[in-house]
C-alpha cells in the first residue's frame, strides 16, 4: 500500500562555520511530492526504529544556488532583515562605526588628502557611502566571506575606504606597505592564502609583477591610484584589473538595483559579522626572524575604538595629521578611533610634514618617536645656527624651563621611583615645600621664555593639544624638552599583538619616563624571566598583559601562539619593565601604577663576564649627541661593549671646524679624527651609565628601510645590522 502526500516545503542550509569547504553557497529545494510506502528502511548499518522501518521516502527536487554574504550588522542592518538574522543597534564589527559617524557628523569634513591625484576631500556621509559602495563592489566581483585580500599600499584616503570596504564585505584584509621588499610581500601573500591583491600604484605593482605572476594565484587586481594602462601584463596571463573607481561604481550600481528591486535580494542570504571574527592579518615587522601573521578580530579593534578617548580626548572639529603607515596597528587603531569623534584628518608625508604642521596647525599629531626626535633636532639646529645673542638667550631659557619642570614634577608627585618603602610624611612635606619654592622663583622666567621663544616654536610645529608617541621608546631628552617648552607629548605602549595600545600617559597624569597607566579593562603583571614568579611593584622583570585587545593568535602558527599566550590569557610582551609602587605621599604619590618599559628582553646583551646589558638605555644616552645619527650597541659574548655608529656628517664637520681640528675651508674629516670626536661625545653623554662603550665601528651609510636595516615602522633591525657588519665587528675585538 502506498500513499501520495502533496507538499511544498522550502528550506535553507546555512554553513556558518568559517572553515567550511563551501562557505559561499546555500541551496533552496522545493519538494513537489513525497511517496510513502510500507517496506524496510534501507539505511544499512545501525538498526532503525520499528516506525521508520515501515517507510521508504522518495524526493523529487529542483535546486537553485543562493549566495551567502556577510555584512557589518549596524552599518548594513537593512540587509539582515528578512534573512533570519538579527540586526544590531550597537557596534559588533569595525565598519559599524561609519554609520554612527555619518549620522552624527554628516556634512563635516572627515578627511583631506592633498598629495594624491586627484586631491580628495570627503565628508562623513561621503566616506560612509564610499565604504558601502566598495564593500558591495567586492561582492559583485566575487569576493567571498572570510577570504583573504592583500592590501599592499601606503597612507591615503583610498587605503581607508579599501580597508573598511573589505572588512564590511566580510573579507579579511592582509596589509603591508609598498616599501617592503618583493620577497617579504610574496611571503606574506602566499602564507596568508590571499586570493587577490589591492595595490597602491602602477609603479609599485610593476616592481612586484614578475614575481607575483609566477609565484601566486591572483584572481584579480585592484589599483587604488593611477591608470590601469601603466600596469605590466605578464604573457598570456589574463588577470582582471579593476581601478578603485570601477569597484566603487560596480558597488553603487548593485546597491541601487538592490534597493529598487526586492527580488534582487532573494538570491542572497546575509549573515552578521561577529566581534570574534578575524578582521585583519597584520604581519609583524620582523626585527628578528620571519614576520608572523597576527590575527586581530573586530572585537580587538573595537576595544581600542571604545577606550582611547581617555588618552586622546579629541573633540568635534579637531584636526589630526596622519603620516604613519596605516597598516601599522598603532596608526590604524588611532584612525578608527578619531573618526568616531568627528575630527578632520589630513594626510601628509615625511617630506611635507614640517610645512603641513605650520599650514594646518593640527591639534594632535600621532606618530613614532623618530618623528618627535626629528622635530627636536630641527629646533636644536635652528637655535644653534642663530646669532650668538639669540642662541645664548634661547639656551638659557630652555635650561631654566627644564629646571622649573623638574621641580614642578616633584611637588606634583609625578616622579618615578622603584623604592617600595614610602618616605616619611615630614620628609615629603619638606621636599614639597623646597620644590614649590624653587619652582616659584623660576616661574617668571619660564613665562617670559614662553612668550619670547616658545611661542615661535609652537607656531612652527602646531600641535596645540598633544603629540601622541608610540611604537618605540621616546628618548628622555626629547620628552623633557617638549615638556619644558609647553608641547604636550604623551607616550604610549603596545604591540601589534595587542591591537596595539595597552598603556598610555594621560594629560592629567603625564609622567615623564613612563608609558602611563594601563588602558581600561587591561591588566599588567611583572614576572621573573626564569621562574615566571610574579614580582612586586618596583621590581624589574618581563611584562605580561591581559585584556580584550590581545590577538586571537598567529595565523597557521598555534605553537608560536601558545608560546606567547598562556592558558589564562596572559601574553608575554617580551619587554623588560616595572610598575611604580603606590605611595600616598612624596614625589611619586601620583605615579603609582604607571608602567615603565626598559627594552626588549631578547635584545639583552650578555657579556662574557656574565653581566646583562640593556642596549636601548645606552643607545638612548648616546643619541643625545648631535654628532651621532644612529647607533647599535654590540658585544654579545665579549668582555666589553662596542658599537656600530653612523656619524652625522654635517654636525661632525661643523664641530671639527669650530675646534680648529680642520681649517674652515676643508670639507672632509679623517676617520681617525671623527672617531676621536665620537669617543668624546660618548664619554660626555654616557658618563652616568653603568657600562661604557669600548671599540666603535664607523659606517658611512645610514640604516634605512630601503637597505633593509630598518623596519617599515622605522625601527633599526638590530640582528641585520650585526649580521651585515659581522666581520668588521669581530675585527674590533682583535
Amino acid at each position: 500500500m502506498a500513499t501520495t502526500i502533496p507538499i511544498i516545503h522550502n528550506h535553507s542550509f546555512t554553513f556558518s562555520h568559517h572553515d567550511h569547504a563551501l562557505p559561499m553557497f546555500l541551496t533552496r529545494s522545493t519538494l513537489t511530492r513525497i511517496n510513502v510506502s510500507r517496506g524496510k528502511w534501507g539505511g544499512g548499518g545501525r538498526a532503525s526504529s520499528p516506525q521508520l522501518s515501515l517507510f521508504r521516502v522518495f524526493c523529487q527536487s529542483m535546486t537553485e544556488t543562493i549566495q551567502r554574504r556577510r555584512c557589518s550588522p549596524f552599518l548594513e542592518s537593512s540587509l539582515l532583515f528578512g534573512n533570519g538574522a538579527v540586526a544590531s543597534d550597537e557596534w559588533k564589527a569595525v565598519p559599524d562605526i561609519w554609520r554612527s559617524s555619518a549620522e552624527k557628523y554628516g556634512d563635516k569634513v572627515a578627511l583631506a588628502d592633498p598629495y594624491h591625484d586627484p586631491p580628495t576631500t570627503m565628508t562623513y556621509k561621503e566616506l560612509e557611502q564610499a565604504i558601502l559602495d566598495f564593500a558591495e563592489g567586492l561582492r559583485v566581483i566575487g569576493v567571498r566571506p572570510d577570504e583573504k585580500l592583500a592590501l599592499f599600499a601606503d597612507n591615503s584616503c583610498r587605503w581607508l575606504v579599501a580597508d573598511q570596504g573589505m572588512m564590511a564585505s566580510g573579507a579579511i584584509n592582509v596589509v603591508r606597505g609598498s616599501r617592503s621588499s618583493v620577497e617579504e610581500l610574496l611571503q606574506i601573500y602566499n602564507h596568508s592564502e590571499s586570493v587577490a591583491l589591492a595595490v597602491d600604484s602602477p609603479e609599485m605593482f610593476n616592481r612586484i609583477a614578475k614575481t607575483f605572476y609566477s609565484n601566486t594565484c591572483l584572481r584579480f587586481i585592484i589599483l587604488l591610484w593611477g591608470e590601469k594602462s601603466g600596469l605590466i601584463v605578464e604573457g598570456n596571463k589574463e588577470v582582471p584589473v579593476f581601478s578603485f573607481m570601477e569597484v566603487i561604481e560596480l558597488g553603487r550600481e548593485s546597491r541601487t538595483v538592490s534597493s529598487d528591486s526586492h527580488d534582487a535580494k532573494q538570491h542572497y542570504v546575509y549573515e552578521a559579522i561577529n566581534s570574534d571574527d578575524v578582521a585583519t592579518l597584520v604581519y609583524t615587522s620582523g626585527t628578528t626572524g620571519n614576520p608572523k601573521g597576527v590575527m586581530l578580530t573586530h572585537g580587538n579593534l573595537l576595544h581600542q575604538i571604545r577606550n582611547l578617548w581617555d588618552i586622546v580626548p579629541a573633540e568635534v572639529g579637531d584636526r589630526f595629521l596622519s603620516m604613519l603607515p596605516p597598516w601599522h596597528a598603532y596608526e590604524r587603531a588611532c584612525e578608527y578611533f578619531i573618526f568616531t569623534r568627528g575630527i578632520e584628518q589630513v594626510y601628509t608625508t615625511v617630506r611635507n610634514l614640517k610645512d603641513d604642521l605650520g599650514r594646518y596647525q593640527p591639534q594632535y599629531l600621532i606618530s613614532v618617536p623618530l618623528v618627535f626626535e626629528t622635530l627636536y633636532s630641527g629646533i636644536q639646529k635652528q637655535i644653534s645656527t642663530s646669532s650668538i645673542v639669540r642662541k645664548l638667550v634661547a639656551l638659557t631659557f630652555i635650561t631654566v624651563s627644564l629646571a622649573y619642570m623638574e621641580y614642578k614634577r616633584i611637588y606634583e608627585g609625578k616622579c618615578l621611583t622603584k623604592d617600595k618603602q614610602q618616605p616619611s610624611f615630614v620628609y615629603s612635606m619638606l621636599e614639597w615645600l623646597w620644590a614649590r619654592t624653587i619652582a616659584a622663583i623660576l616661574f617668571p622666567l619660564h613665562l617670559l621664555a614662553k612668550k619670547l621663544v616658545y611661542s615661535k616654536i609652537h607656531s612652527a610645529i602646531g600641535i596645540s593639544k598633544a603629540g601622541i608617541s608610540g611604537g618605540g621608546s621616546l628618548p628622555w631628552q626629547v620628552d623633557k624638552f617638549f615638556e619644558a617648552i609647553g608641547v604636550n607629548v604623551q607616550n604610549g605602549y603596545g604591540l601589534t599583538e595587542t591591537s596595539p595600545v595597552v598603556a598610555a600617559r594621560r594629560l592629567r597624569c603625564n609622567v615623564i619616563g613612563s608609558v602611563g597607566h594601563p588602558v581600561d579593562h587591561t591588566e599588567f603583571k611583572v614576572v621573573d624571566s626564569e621562574t615566571d614568579e610574579v614580582l612586586p611593584p618596583g621590581s624589574k622583570g618581563i611584562l605580561k598583559v591581559r585584556g580584550p585587545q590581545v590577538m586571537k593568535g598567529y595565523f597557521k602558527n598555534p605553537s608560536a601562539t601558545n608560546q606567547i599566550i598562556d592558558g589564562d590569557g596572559w601574553m608575554n610582551t617580551g619587554d623588560i619593565g616595572w610598575i611604580v609602587p603606590q605611595h600616598s605621599s612624596g614625589r611619586s604619590r601620583n605615579s603609582g601604577g604607571v608602567i615603565v618599559v626598559d627594552g626588549r628582553a631578547k635584545d639583552t646583551i650578555v657579556l662574557s663576564t656574565g653581566e646583562n646589558v640593556e642596549p636601548a638605555e645606552l643607545e638612548e644616552a648616546a643619541m643625545r649627541s648631535s654628532l651621532i645619527q644612529q647607533i647599535v650597541v654590540v658585544g654579545q659574548d665579549k668582555r666589553r661593549l662596542g658599537a656600530v655608529i653612523v656619524p652625522n656628517k654635517e654636525e661632525v664637520l661643523k664641530v671639527a671646524r669650530e675646534l680648529s681640528i680642520i681649517d674652515s675651508n676643508s670639507s672632509d674629516v679623517s676617520e681617525e679624527k671623527v672617531t676621536s670626536l665620537i669617543y668624546k661625545e660618548l664619554n660626555t653623554w654616557m658618563s652616568k651609565s653603568s657600562f661604557q662603550i669600548g671599540p666603535i665601528l664607523l659606517v658611512k651609510d645610514p640604516f634605512t628601510i630601503d637597505n633593509g636595516l630598518m623596519t617599515p615602522t622605522m625601527k633599526i633591525r638590530r640582528d641585520r645590522v650585526v649580521t651585515q657588519y659581522r666581520d668588521q665587528i669581530e675585527n674590533l675585538y682583535k
